[in-house]
């Protein structure tokens, strides 16, 4: 503890010539900080005015360490550093931000955790510091050295060190940690639903095994879908038993049809306002899908439809969607599991075949999801989030096709009206025409129509929809108007352009065939015109005088003779 004793001018110049001394360090701290001095500070207050009465200070330094739960040290520490700079900021060390030189040690353990532990050989970091220890601290015959760094002083640096976005990606690579391990920091669904009119697209195979008409195992189907972001309507779905642009098609024509004659089809009879959707949404949200990054898709622009790709692993930027599949299958598959539903230990031994269970077919599940569909629209209700407080003071129920229904009579919804035949023809895929004077020439195929006898004497290629299980027509793609042209061809007609091309590749392999004797056959009329010519020797000159004459008589003798 400190003592009394007289000023000196020795020790004039060593406190004033301290520069920590005279610094003060209060001002330095963070609010956390100071909260901190100050209760240190409350601590060694009583002390301060008995410092120099040895008794009653040794006294106060028990009494308050047994009342605050530090020992005596502890606050003889606190006492001494206020005492020796007078500043209650002392109490509190600053944290140390100048950054010393790693060790070579330390240096050691940087290299064997980059190289062993964060690598996606995923060695334990007892395993990479024995790696370390093999590679660094042994000698030439494989023994260790003397004075190796123990394990405790390795796992010390490593928790010092690591980053878990370092660890994550570098352990389990960036895709894991997009999905399973990022900040969720997004705003979500707001980000792209102001109003109806944004759908978002994804496609899922159903946890049910199917059978056709005959009782065959087929496989399970698969369920692609368009939820509506603002209200979670379900503007149309697809049940297929492929996915890719077929199944993107048909989802684009369920979502434009009417609902009504849609569900009659089904042998269900629903009203218009409960699933009053027949229009396109304007914006079209996607992930990275094959299906939905094609040229197809992408031509649902020329209709003013926005389409938006989210980012890789971003399924919370489409959890509208991503719920749906939820609760559509929660739905079913407690009242179907000994029809073939599959349950989430499939693959786990001895567990039973679920497709010996499978009994429905794709008609009867549809019709199944349709219902399901019906509920999840009109009596599902929203999570509160969802339901503004202008919809709660008019009364809406929190229902999606009730604030869907809502939403189209007031302005914001952001709707496109399409026909299907103009759908159609957007989803078919395009490719490179020529005009000829033979036609629209396409696919080795020849096409014609009214009115272009100009384009085809002029020629020059051109843009081409077609639908590729169909060549009777293909339709000319120009200033976003298409115009239809008829197969030249008859035969070739009502057959897919695959078939055409299988076609014309057997007709051209069986001709080929022929081409041997054809070409004998040529050789040997070569031999007998030269073999008729050379009977005459060849002649100076003809007498060509009075060949009218000559040739009238020739006549006369071919009409005797004949």
């Amino acid at each position: 503890m400190p003592k009394w004793i007289p000023k000196t001018l020795e020790l004039e110049e060593i406190v004033s010539g301290d520069n920590a001394y005279n610094t003060p360090q209060y001002d330095l701290l963070s609010q956390e900080q100071k909260s901190l001095a100050h209760k240190r500070y409350t601590m060694i207050a009583p002390i301060l005015p008995f410092v120099s009465d040895d008794y009653m200070r040794t006294h106060l330094i028990a009494k308050i360490a047994d009342k605050e739960n530090v020992t005596k040290q502890t606050v003889r520490k606190y006492l001494c550093l206020y005492l020796a700079y007078q500043d209650i900021g002392r109490l509190v060390p600053l944290k140390n931000i100048s950054k010393r030189p790693l060790s070579n040690d330390e240096k050691n353990f940087r290299w064997a955790l980059n190289r062993y532990y964060y690598s996606p050989l995923k060695h334990t970091l007892i395993g990479s510091y024995t790696l370390m220890l093999k590679e660094c601290y042994t000698t030439p015959n494989g023994q260790l050295r003397e004075g190796y760094p123990p394990f405790h002083r390795y796992r010390y640096f490593f928790n010092k060190t690591k980053k878990l976005q370092s660890l994550y990606i570098s352990r389990d690579g960036l895709s894991d940690y997009q999905r399973n391990h990022r900040p969720l920091l997004g705003d979500g669904v707001q980000e792209f639903a102001p109003s109806i009119g944004t759908g978002m697209l994804d496609s899922t195979i159903l946890d049910i095994y199917l059978v056709n008409d005959a009782g065959q195992l087929v496989g399970r189907p698969i369920l692609t879908t368009c939820i509506d972001a603002y209200t979670s309507l379900c503007c149309g779905y697809a049940l297929t038993w492929e996915g890719g642009v077929y199944s993107l098609k048909s989802l684009m024509e369920n979502i434009i049809c009417d609902k009504v004659e849609h569900c009659k089809s089904l042998g269900i009879c629903i009203e218009k306002d409960e699933w009053n959707c027949d229009k396109l949404p304007a914006i079209l949200v996607t992930d990275k899908g094959r299906e939905y990054t094609s040229c197809n898709f992408e031509q649902l622009a020329d209709l003013g439809v926005s389409i938006i790709n989210l980012p890789p692993f971003r399924p919370d930027l489409k959890s509208r969607v991503e719920q749906f599949f939820n609760v559509i299958q929660n739905l079913f598959k407690p009242h179907l599991k000994a029809y073939g539903v599959v349950e989430p230990n499939f693959q786990e031994r001895g567990v039973q075949d679920y497709r010996q269970n499978a009994c429905l077919t794709l008609n009867e599940l549809e019709t199944i999801l349709v219902k399901c569909i019906l509920y999840y629209n009109t009596k599902r209700v929203l999570d509160a989030k969802q339901y503004s407080q202008e919809l709660f003071s008019d009364g809406v129920k929190p229902f999606s096709n009730e604030i869907w229904n809502y939403s189209l009579k007031h302005p914001g919804a952001n709707l496109i009206e399409v026909s299907k035949e103009q759908l159609t023809l957007t989803m078919f895929p395009r490719g490179n025409g020529t005009f000829t004077r033979r036609g629209l020439v396409f696919k080795n195929l020849r096409y014609v129509a009214n009115g272009f006898t100009e384009r085809f004497l002029v020629g020059g290629d051109c843009v081409v929809a077609y639908d590729p299980n169909q060549t009777s027509h293909i339709w000319l793609y120009e200033n976003g108007e298409y115009t239809k042209f008829a197969l030249i061809d008859k035969r070739f007609d009502n057959i897919s352009f695959q078939e055409a091309k299988e076609q014309v590749h057997e007709e051209k392999a069986f001709t080929k065939t022929f081409e041997e004797e054809c070409m004998q056959a040529r050789i040997a009329l070569v031999k007998d015109i030269e073999a008729i010519a050379n009977v005459h020797p060849k002649r100076q000159g003809v007498d060509a005088s009075n060949v009218r004459a000559t040739r009238r008589k020739e006549r006369i003798k071919k009409r005797i003779e004949g």
